[in-house]
C-alpha cells in the first residue's frame, strides 16, 4: 500500500486532548464521548470518531502487546489524523479522475491482507472488533490506497522507463559494493521540511523507537509511518555500504555496536530511524538458492504429506500443485539464504539440492521448501529483472509522494 507523507504533526493541543480521550475511552459509554470535527479537508470533514478508530488500528497493527504510554498514544493519534487527511485528498483526486473502487476490490485486498497474517477476512474482522476497531476504518484506508495506486499507475506508470544502462549501472555499483563492508539495513523516514517541525517529529521518532523496542515489527512500522519510497517493502534497503548513505546516516551505522536500532538521525528534510539487521565483511561470500515453497490450505500435516507423495522433485512441483486445490506454491529464485533467518537458513543448508525440508509453520498453516538449486561462495547480486522491478517501484514511489505533497500544499486544510 502507498503510505502517506507525514509533512506535519497535529498541534500539541489536539494531541493532548486526543491522547486523554483515547486513554479514557473504555471508561465512558460510547454515546457520552465527544464526537466533534477535528479537521476539514477541502470542505470534507474528518471526525474525532474517524481519528480514534484509525489510531486504534495503528496501535493494533504494531502489535507490541503492551499498554502504550500517553506520549505514544499522542504520536499515534497525530499520525492517524495525518493519514485521514491524506486519504481525503486521495479520494477527492480519485473522484476528479472518475476512478472507481468497488466493494469487490476492497474485499479482495483485505482478504489478501488477512491471508498474509494466516487469517481469513472473517477472523480478521473479529480481531478488529475485539480490539475496539470498526472494520470500516480498514476498508476506508484500503479504498484510498487502491484508488491512489490506480491514479499513480495510470498517470505515471507508463512514463517510467528503466533503461538497460540504468540496470547495468546498478549492477556495477552492487559489484563494487561487494568489495566493501556492507550493512543490511531497513529505514523509517519521517518528513520534516521545516525547522519548526523538527521537535515534534523528533518526539515522534523517539516514540516509534520505544514501540520497536517493545516488540513492534519494524516492517509494519515502516509501512505505517515512513515517507521513504522503501515504505512499501517494509523499509528494506537491502545491503548498502557507508558510501551509499549521507554523512549523518553513515556515522550512525559506523558507531552502532552490532545489529539493532540507531538513535534518530537528523537530516535536512527529516529524521531517519535505521535498523541494522546484519553486517558482512568484503571477503564474505553468500549462498544463493532457488526454492519452491509449498503450503497446504487446510493447515493439516496429513493433507500436506498426502499432496507431496506425487512430487518427484523440483521438475514436477508446479504440475502437482496446480492439480491439487489444497496446495499452493511460491517460487523464490536467487535468494540469499541469510534472508531466511537463522532457522530457515539452517533448514535449507541441511537439505540436499532437489529435496525438501522438514515441515514448518508458515503464516498460520504448514509448509515445506524444495531446494531446487544452490550456489555457494558467490556474490549475492539480484538479477536484471529484480533490479528493474526495484528501480521502477522506487521511481513510482517518489512520484507518488511528490504528487501527494503537491495536493496537500494546494488544498485548504483546517485543523480544529
Amino acid at each position: 500500500m502507498f503510505k502517506r507523507l507525514a509533512s506535519s504533526i497535529a498541534i500539541i493541543a489536539f494531541g493532548a486532548f486526543s491522547s486523554l480521550a483515547l486513554a479514557q475511552e473504555e471508561a465512558q459509554p460510547e454515546n457520552q464521548q465527544l464526537e466533534g470535527i477535528v479537521a476539514v479537508v477541502n470542505d470534507v470533514p474528518v471526525s474525532f470518531s474517524d481519528v480514534r478508530q484509525r489510531a486504534r488500528l495503528l496501535l493494533l497493527s504494531l502489535g507490541t502487546g503492551q499498554q502504550p504510554t500517553p506520549e505514544q498514544i499522542a504520536q499515534l493519534t497525530n499520525q492517524a489524523l495525518n493519514q485521514l487527511i491524506d486519504e481525503k485528498l486521495q479520494l477527492q483526486e480519485a473522484a476528479e479522475y472518475e476512478v472507481e473502487v468497488t466493494d469487490t476490490d476492497i474485499a479482495g485486498a483485505i482478504e489478501r491482507l488477512a491471508q498474509s497474517s494466516g487469517l481469513t477476512r472473517e477472523s480478521l474482522n473479529t480481531s478488529l472488533l475485539q480490539s475496539g476497531v470498526n472494520p470500516t476504518s480498514l476498508e476506508d484506508q484500503t479504498r484510498a490506497d487502491i484508488a491512489w495506486r490506480r491514479i499513480m499507475g495510470g498517470l505515471y506508470g507508463s512514463r517510467i522507463r528503466i533503461s538497460d544502462n540504468q540496470i547495468s549501472g546498478q549492477i556495477d555499483r552492487l559489484k563494487a559494493a561487494s568489495a566493501k563492508e556492507q550493512y543490511q539495513v531497513s529505514e523509517i523516514f519521517l518528513y520534516a521540511p521545516l525547522e519548526t517541525d523538527k521537535v515534534e517529529v523528533l518526539n515522534a521518532a523517539n516514540s516509534i523507537i520505544e514501540q520497536l523496542n517493545a516488540g513492534a515489527p519494524f516492517d509494519v512500522a515502516a509501512q505505517r509511518f515512513s515517507s521513504a519510497p522503501t515504505a512499501a517493502t517494509g523499509g528494506d534497503m537491502g545491503w548498502v555500504t557507508l558510501d551509499d548513505l549521507d554523512d549523518a546516516r553513515s556515522e550512525a551505522l559506523r558507531t552502532l555496536n552490532g545489529p539493532g536500532l540507531t538513535q534518530p538521525v537528523q537530516v535536512d528534510d527529516g529524521i531517519y530511524i535505521m535498523n541494522v539487521r546484519n553486517k558482512r565483511d568484503p571477503s564474505e561470500k553468500a549462498t544463493v538458492v532457488d526454492l519452491t515453497r509449498v503450503t497446504v490450505v487446510d493447515g493439516l500435516e496429513a493433507s500436506l504429506l498426502a499432496g507431496l507423495e506425487k512430487v518427484e522433485g523440483c521438475n514436477n512441483i508446479t504440475e502437482i500443485v496446480e492439480a491439487d486445490e489444497n496446495l499452493d506454491a511460491a517460487v523464490l529464485t536467487g535468494l540469499n539464504v541469510d534472508q531466511l533467518g537463522p532457522e530457515g537458513k539452517s533448514m535449507v543448508m541441511a537439505t540436499k539440492t532437489g529435496e525438501r525440508t522438514d515441515i514448518f509453520a508458515q503464516s498460520g498453516t504448514l509448509a515445506v521448501m524444495y531446494v531446487c538449486d544452490r550456489q555457494d561462495n558467490v556474490d549475492a547480486l539480484p538479477d536484471r529483472d529484480q533490479i528493474e522491478d526495484r528501480l521502477y517501484s522506487e521511481q513510482l514511489g517518489m512520484v507518488s509522494e511528490r504528487a501527494l505533497r503537491n495536493l496537500r500544499r494546494e488544498a485548504t486544510i483546517i485543523r480544529r
